[in-house]
């Protein structure tokens, strides 16, 4: 972190079982206020925990590698897309190989109807659901569906999810952000951060548009969960920015942007930073213990 300040930090396993992270990284001397000139990265590990070679800008072509809210997933034609939004529109870069060259492929494009003004691509989630369609969560907590490819046009199904669920805690919605939306134990999941109570919540779907429920915090940084093999326990000022890695249909790890300190203070030059840790995640008991309950 003498150089850098890292955010996001989408992993995906490439067949030959390296780990490739995409995120976002800006000049650690610019201070957390940097993040707007962010720029996507690929890194590489041989191991899931780490530690990720910086490789580089994905497309130091592209207005400079300019990229933020970075995510990353397998396309149904084997293809691979990174997804930025929030300080360019929602865009899509796709390459044959992890290691690029990523071409850009398009802006999302989301249909007009009486709720498209919440289609607003910031912390912007894209997963591929199970039938080959495209499902998009953004900051607002709206739904977009695309039968028509990653590009769209994406039709927002309805109103904001979060207004309304039973038993989550009642906050002002715009406090709500970076949601990270997946499929696993025949359940689709939403992760959502409250950046006023530094906590996220946790809710699950059946059919990943409707009747979302409310399973309780999904993490909080006053508890003791960040845990290092020596027995050591991080407690970071913020945990944000959630992706999982899915591996045999189960999360195996959640990935998280972390900072030591309030945003506001971090100056640059000063010690402090940020940057992305990986936390193994037994999503399997997690899908099991769904089911049990549902049933």
């Amino acid at each position: 972190m003498q150089k850098w300040n890292y955010w996001d930090g989408a992993i995906i396993k490439a067949p030959d079982g390296k780990f490739h992270m995409f995120a976002s990284r800006w000049d650690q001397g610019r201070g957390h206020g940097g993040w707007f000139g962010s720029k996507a990265v690929h890194a590489v590990s041989d191991q899931l925990a780490g530690p990720y070679v910086d490789k580089g800008l994905c497309w130091p072509d592209n207005q400079g590698g300019k990229g933020h809210n970075v995510i990353a997933l397998t396309l149904p034609d084997g293809r691979y897309a990174v997804v930025i939004s929030e300080t360019r529109p929602g865009t899509v870069f796709v390459s044959k190989s992890l290691d690029g060259p990523w071409q850009q492929l398009g802006l999302i494009q989301v249909a007009t109807n009486e709720f498209s003004k919440l289609g607003r691509m910031s912390n912007t989630s894209l997963m591929v659901r199970p039938d080959g369609s495209f499902e998009i969560v953004p900051r607002s907590g709206a739904i977009l569906i695309s039968t028509n490819g990653v590009l769209g046009p994406y039709v927002v199904q309805g109103p904001s999810i979060y207004p309304g669920i039973k038993g989550m805690p009642q906050h002002d919605r715009q406090h709500l952000e970076d949601p990270v939306i997946w499929f696993s134990g025949g359940l689709y999941h939403i992760v959502v951060n409250n950046w006023s109570d530094r906590k996220a919540y946790h809710l699950t779907s059946a059919d990943g548009i409707h009747d979302w429920t409310y399973r309780g915090l999904a993490y909080d940084p006053t508890r003791d969960f960040v845990r290092y093999p020596d027995g050591t326990v991080n407690h970071w000022e913020k945990l944000e920015r959630p992706s999982v890695l899915l591996e045999n249909g189960h999360v195996t790890a959640v990935t998280l942007a972390v900072i030591d300190v309030p945003k506001e203070q971090e100056k640059g030059n000063d010690n402090h930073g940020s940057k992305v840790i990986v936390i193994p995640f037994d999503g399997a008991a997690l899908d099991r213990d769904l089911q049990s309950a549902a049933k």
